[in-house]
């Protein structure tokens, strides 16, 4: 499966690679080293978690290159007016009868419950290029469907707030 990430998210994956290359790693090898030397393997827990430590990050470093070699950079920018990615959108969800604040991101950094939609999501998909004042239809995966009312759009170019989720 290709992740599809923006510019920004690539960059911040690669600023993780790089602190977990030059500062996680080194720090994990000699947690290691200082449990190794603390005598007789068998029992000692510390350099078990030394060593579990150290694999986790080889392995976050080995997820997070691979995610980068199978993305599909994507550039959802809108026009002024249209949401686009990274866009904050209050709507008026007509089934909760309820305003909600979204904003529309990529997929790693979706987080629903802190109103971090996925361009992917049924919701995302149904705001994406349009305008304040109009009447969607959002179809769920199980076929409900539900209208929002776009009221307001606020343009950011900064997801700098955003963190890739791990995984």
């Amino acid at each position: 499966m290709y992740d599809k990430l923006t510019k920004s998210d690539i960059e911040k994956i690669e600023k993780e690679i790089e602190h977990r290359k030059l500062v996680v790693r080194p720090e994990a090898i000699q947690a290691v080293k200082e449990a190794r030397a603390q005598g007789d393997l068998s029992e000692n827990f510390e350099y078990y978690a030394a060593k579990r430590e150290k694999n986790m990050n080889e392995s976050r470093i080995r997820y997070l290159e691979n995610m980068i070699k199978t993305a599909n950079i994507v550039d959802y920018s809108a026009a002024d007016d249209e949401v686009g990615m990274n866009n904050t959108v209050t709507l008026y969800n007509e089934r909760t009868e309820k305003d909600m604040v979204v904003r529309i991101v990529t997929t790693i950094r979706a987080k629903p419950f802190k109103g971090l939609i996925s361009i992917e999501s049924p919701l995302g998909k149904a705001l994406l290029h349009h305008k304040v004042g109009e009447r969607l239809p959002v179809t769920l995966d199980n076929g409900e469907s539900y209208y929002v009312v776009i009221r307001s759009i606020e343009k950011t170019d900064d997801d700098s707030e955003d963190e890739i989720s791990s995984y």
